[in-house]
C-alpha cells in the first residue's frame, strides 16, 4: 500500500449539490483526466457496478489529472487554452493497467493500478495543474483507476480480489474536460489531444 488517496474520487462520491453551481449558475465544477478506452472503461465500470457501488454510472473510467475544481463559467474558455497548451507539449504514451490495491485504512478506495504509464500522467498532471488552474494538492499524486469506493469492508476486499488479476494494455492519446452535470453526472466537455 503506502499510497495517498487521489481527491478527485472523494469528491466526486460526496456529489453535493452546492458543488455544482454558484448563486446565479456563475461557476461550474469541473475535472480533467485521462479516459479509460473502450472496451476496458465499459468493463472496468460494469466492475464496479458489479461491487453495488452507486456512482458507478456517474462516473466515466478514468485516471485523474485534476480533482473536482470550481471555476467561474466566465473563465471555461482560458481553462480550455490552457488545457489545449498542456495537450502539445505532450506526446502519447502506452498504459498498462494491472492487477489490484487500495488506499485503506486511509480511504476506503479499492483501485486498478497503472503500472506503466505513471510517469507520463504525472507529467501531464503537472501541465495541467499550472497556470489558471493551478492549485494546492492535499495528497501527492498517485495515478490509478477506482473500482469501488465507500463500501463495506469486505465489498473492498473483493473487488481487490476479484481484479488482482485483470490486466489492459492501451495507448494514450490525450485526456479530457469534464463537467459535473445538475444530474449528479460528469461528462465530457472537450478533448485534447497530445502534441495537436
Amino acid at each position: 500500500m503506502g499510497a495517498v488517496p487521489d481527491p478527485l474520487e472523494a469528491t466526486f462520491v460526496a456529489a453535493h449539490p452546492l458543488l455544482l453551481h454558484a448563486p446565479g449558475g456563475d461557476a461550474v465544477t469541473i475535472g480533467v483526466a485521462v479516459p479509460i478506452p473502450e472496451p476496458f472503461g465499459s468493463e472496468l465500470q460494469k466492475w464496479r457496478e458489479s461491487f453495488h457501488d452507486p456512482m458507478a454510472r456517474a462516473i466515466p473510467t478514468h485516471v485523474t489529472l485534476l480533482p473536482p475544481t470550481e471555476v467561474p463559467r466566465a473563465e471555461l474558455p482560458a481553462v480550455e487554452d490552457h488545457l489545449a497548451a498542456a495537450a502539445r507539449a505532450g506526446h502519447a504514451f502506452p498504459m498498462l493497467l494491472q492487477g489490484t490495491d487500495t488506499f485503506r485504512p486511509v480511504s476506503p478506495v479499492t483501485f486498478v493500478r497503472v503500472a506503466a504509464g505513471a510517469e507520463q500522467c504525472a507529467a501531464t498532471e503537472a501541465r495541467v495543474r499550472s497556470g489558471v488552474l493551478a492549485r494546492e494538492a492535499r495528497f501527492p499524486y498517485h495515478p490509478h483507476v477506482t473500482v469501488a469506493h465507500e463500501l463495506p469492508e469486505e465489498v473492498l476486499g473483493r473487488a481487490q480480489e476479484i481484479l488482482a488479476g485483470y490486466e489492459a494494455r492501451f495507448l494514450v492519446t490525450g485526456f479530457a474536460l469534464y463537467l459535473h452535470g445538475d444530474d449528479g453526472v460528469w461528462r465530457v466537455r472537450r478533448s485534447f489531444p497530445y502534441g495537436s
